[in-house]
């Protein structure tokens, strides 16, 4: 996975919209995350570019299979760690935004032990 946390935040809400809307726009996005329309757009160019997503002429976004790939190892990491730390006591709102730092910069080998430890 080459991308950067940025690109992985916007994939990993345009998997969590996909599963909520029959179609994601950038305005979307741009609402989910209360970001600025033009900063979306921007990272929807270079996500395009880069092969993680397509666009179609109606300016809707779907992740393409790198794109798909991406989002969902980051979405299980986002899950997984956010509810371990909630059920070690952690409160529901610290869990989640402790995980989406985390979810960034955890190696998969640090990842893959604390799976196996939780299951």
């Amino acid at each position: 996975m080459n991308t950067n946390e940025s690109s992985e935040n916007y994939l990993e809400t345009i998997l969590i919209l996909s599963k909520k809307h029959p179609v994601v726009r950038s305005v979307d996005i741009a609402t989910e995350l209360d970001f600025k329309k033009s900063s979306v757009s921007v990272a929807m160019k270079k996500l395009r570019e880069s092969g993680h997503i397509q666009v179609s002429p109606e300016g809707y976004i779907t992740l393409t299979e790198s794109g798909r790939e991406i989002a969902d190892c980051i979405y299980e990491r986002h899950q997984l760690i956010s509810s371990w730390l909630i059920r070690l006591g952690v409160t529901p709102d610290v869990a989640v935004a402790d995980a989406c730092r985390m979810e960034h910069v955890i190696s998969a080998e640090s990842f893959e032990a604390i799976k196996r430890h939780i299951k």
